[in-house]
Order: C-alpha cells, then structure tokens, then sequence
C-alpha cells in the first residue's frame, strides 16, 4: 500500500525570512496555525496549543531547522493515536517573493483513517490561507 502523502505549493508575496518567522515564532504562527509556547528550534519538542481554548493540539519534535530554507518536525493530533506523521516545509526564493511547499508524510493508512486525512487535508487549506492573507496583509 502506497503511503499518505498531503502536499501544497503556494506563492507569497514576502520575502523567505519573513515566511521564516511565520512557520517557526510563536506570535506569528498563532495568527495562522496554532500557538507554541516558545520558538520552533532544532532538537527541540514541538508543542502547539489552541489560540482559544490553550489546549494542547499538537506534538513532537523538531528535527530540522535550516532558515530559511527548510523545516521539519514530527507531528502528532490525538486522533492519530501512536501514529507519528512528518511535517516538512521548504521555502524557495522566486521573483516577487517565496514558494511555501509542504510535504506531510506518514499519515495512517486505511480506509478507517481516511476521515483524519480528508481533516487534515482541509485543515492545511484553511491554515495556509491565513498564513496567506496574514503575510500578505503585514507586507501591505
């Protein structure tokens, strides 16, 4: 069976540090994603929080932190159970501003688990669009 693999490319009108800071500061990703409590460091435990209820929502580590090329970290929800996924961002300087991709691996497998997929799917739709309009609104 062919693993579960989300992917998304976009293109934002900001610099690569600047797209940088808003994958890895805590009051940046806070307006897009979810709230950690201190930066996203290499070697470091990954914990985000809901912005409104501080619930924790997500977990695991950061296992690479390159700026402002490349970002990886484990990724866990609770719905997932044991399963740990794989979160990895690239960024890529082009004319006019950067290329966000987003390559998240190790999903469960399964009909069963399809439903988180499809969650996690939309979820990074929402999420990049905020960090969109939320980047593009700062250059502004």
């Amino acid at each position: 069976m062919t693993s579960t693999v989300i992917e998304k490319t976009i293109f934002l009108k900001a610099s690569r540090a600047e797209v940088w800071a808003y994958l890895t500061e805590p009051d940046k990703l806070a307006k897009w994603f979810h709230a950690p409590k201190t930066p996203l460091v290499e070697g470091q435990p990954l914990e985000m929080f809901g912005t409104e209820s501080g619930d924790k929502l997500i977990w695991g580590e950061v296992r690479v932190a390159q700026a402002p090329e490349y970002l990886e970290y484990t990724f866990t929800v609770g719905p997932m159970g044991d399963a740990i996924s794989t979160v990895k961002w690239t960024l890529n300087e082009v004319s006019g501003g950067t290329r966000l991709h987003l390559h998240h691996e190790g999903l469960p497998q399964g009909a069963e688990a399809f439903g988180l997929t499809l969650a996690l799917d939309k979820g990074w739709d929402d999420h990049i669009g905020r960090m969109r309009a939320h980047l593009h609104e700062d250059a502004d």
